[in-house]
C-alpha cells in the first residue's frame, strides 16, 4: 500500500461504493458553523458565510466523476445560493424544518435507493436523514449522537474539508479516485 493510503475498511467500502447522490447540510459542515452578520447603517445585516477551498475541489471532482450533489439546510443565504451554483449542485433546498421531506422529493427525482445516497450531518436535525441514507457521514466535529448514528466520521472538522474527505472516501471506494486526480480542474 502507497505511503499516506489509508485502507477503508470493506463494510465502509461497499457502503461507499454505491453512492449516486451525495447531500449534506451546510452550517457546520459545508462551513465551521459560525454565522457572522454585519450589522448595515440601514438596520440590516449580510451574512457572511466560510466555505473551504478544498471542499470546492473535493465537489468538482464528485460531478466530474457522475456524482449529483446538494444541500439540505435549515436555513436561507444568498451566500449559499452562489457556492452551490458554483459547485453546479444539482439539489439546494432551503429553510427546510425539517429534512426528510426534501430526501423523499430528491429520491423521486433521481430515481436512486436510499442505499445510493450518501449524507453529511453534523448535529440533530441531521440525524433522520442519516438514519435511512445509504452512508451517513458525521463531520470531525459532529455532536455526539450524529457521530454514533454515523457509518463514517471524518478526520476533518466542518468548513476546514470534511466534505472534500467524504468525497475521497467514496471516489475511492469506487476505484476512481486516481482517474480524478487526472481529471481535476479548477
Amino acid at each position: 500500500m502507497a505511503k499516506g493510503m489509508i485502507k477503508i475498511p470493506l463494510t465502509l467500502k461497499k457502503r461507499a461504493k454505491q453512492i449516486q447522490v451525495l447531500l449534506m447540510d451546510v452550517d457546520g459542515t459545508m462551513t465551521d458553523g459560525s454565522v457572522i452578520l454585519l450589522s448595515q447603517p440601514d438596520g440590516t445585516a449580510l451574512e457572511i458565510k466560510n466555505f473551504d477551498a478544498h471542499d470546492g475541489q473535493g465537489l468538482t471532482l464528485a460531478q466530474t466523476a457522475g456524482i449529483r450533489t446538494g444541500v439540505i439546510t435549515g436555513r436561507e443565504s444568498p451566500a449559499l445560493v452562489r457556492r452551490a451554483n458554483e459547485m453546479k449542485m444539482e439539489f439546494i433546498y432551503q429553510k427546510q424544518p425539517t429534512k426528510i421531506p426534501a430526501l423523499e422529493e430528491i429520491l423521486k427525482k433521481t430515481g436512486v435507493p436510499e442505499s445510493a445516497v450518501a449524507y453529511v450531518g453534523d448535529d440533530l436535525p441531521d440525524l433522520p436523514v442519516m438514519r435511512r441514507v445509504g452512508l451517513a457521514v458525521a463531520v470531525g466535529d459532529a455532536v455526539l449522537e450524529v457521530k454514533l448514528a454515523a457509518h463514517y466520521v471524518t478526520k476533518a472538522v466542518a468548513g476546514r474539508g470534511a466534505i472534500r474527505e467524504a468525497i475521497e472516501l467514496i471516489l475511492k471506494s469506487k476505484g476512481v479516485w486516481e482517474e480524478m486526480i487526472e481529471k481535476a480542474r479548477a
